[in-house]
């Protein structure tokens, strides 16, 4: 018996960005940031105004979200052709090593342990690409939150205990902020993001704890105003006042005057409008949440906690 002839499939009409957002697990926010500062697509446009895209654009957006996340940037891929974007994705998938079974806590150990060598080693160079491995197999999330935290905290407590100087310190923690920084100015902004201002305060000079936090709100899709490490209170209210911040978060890690950075954060809350959170994270502001914490003042245990506290903060506007 003959088969039916299948009818040919035809062309999706378009689809709005709902669904684009839906299918390829961007926010509405990036595809726009992609489309308009990088021109990385050009949707149809129905009379009224509104983006339809085709089938094709939904599976560009797809290759460049796949490049981003094998830490490509989006301003230098989003001009190739697609027949190159998928040459370029196959190459990049085809070279990524393949993840360990059980990507654990045992696992990132032995990242952080040879990470640490080349520390010990001051061997910059060794360094940076150990962590630039550690980010292909585990992706940008999992070094912000589980890699760099542990590093970092095992490089102090070497510090602490003599094992290493601060020369070792500052070497770790140039190719970390370097990373980071790469990693912070790949990211799309858009205009109409909410705005979370990073800083650490007054007293306080240790920058990886602001650098990674304002690396995963810019993941969940802030637009970050990093103000650097040291930063008076008058300057941190002036310039979330001049940025017109949402929220602003202070990085406390170490200092060697604890009650001094508490007036610093006191301060910052005192002259902030009562609808922009404050928010405080770090080893030594956990410490100090007693000393810390008063109406407007959240300490956040994590960048998964300072993460919910935003989430919150985004709902409630």
């Amino acid at each position: 018996m003959l088969s039916k002839p299948q009818k040919p499939r035809q062309a999706s009409p378009g689809h709005p960005i709902a669904v684009v957002a839906e299918r390829t697990g961007l926010s509405r926010d990036v595809l726009r940031a992609w489309e308009r500062r990088y021109a990385a697509v050009e949707p149809e446009r129905t009379p009224g105004g509104q983006r339809l895209y085709s089938d094709a654009q939904v599976d560009r957006f797809l290759l460049l979200a796949a490049a981003t996340k094998h830490g490509r940037g989006i301003k230098t891929v989003a001009s190739l052709p697609t027949a190159e974007l998928e040459l370029l994705v196959a190459a990049d998938e085809a070279h990524r090593p393949a993840p360990p079974a059980h990507a654990d806590e045992a696992v990132h150990t032995e990242f952080v342990e040879a990470a640490l060598a080349h520390t010990r080693a001051l061997d910059g160079s060794s360094l940076d690409r150990e962590l630039r491995r550690t980010i292909a197999l585990f992706g940008i999330p999992a070094f912000l939150r589980e890699i760099v935290p542990t590093l970092m905290h095992r490089i102090g407590d070497e510090w602490r205990s003599g094992q290493l100087t601060i020369a070792h310190e500052h070497l770790a923690t140039a190719a970390v902020l370097a990373i980071i920084f790469e990693a912070l100015r790949s990211m799309p902004e858009t205009p109409a993001a909410r705005r979370l201002l990073v800083a650490t305060p007054a007293g306080e000079r240790h920058a990886v704890g602001a650098a990674l936090a304002a690396t995963a709100a810019a993941l969940d899709g802030w637009t970050i105003i990093y103000l650097g490490v040291d930063v008076p209170a008058a300057d941190i209210v002036a310039g979330a006042a001049t940025s017109r911040a949402d929220a602003v978060a202070l990085s406390i890690v170490h200092s060697s005057n604890p009650a001094a950075v508490v007036r610093e954060v006191h301060a910052v809350r005192a002259s902030m409008p009562a609808t922009i959170p404050v928010l405080t994270g770090g080893a030594l502001a956990v410490k100090m949440t007693k000393s810390l914490e008063q109406p407007g003042i959240v300490v956040c245990d994590s960048i998964a906690g300072m993460r919910r506290v935003l989430a919150r903060a985004a709902q409630a506007s």
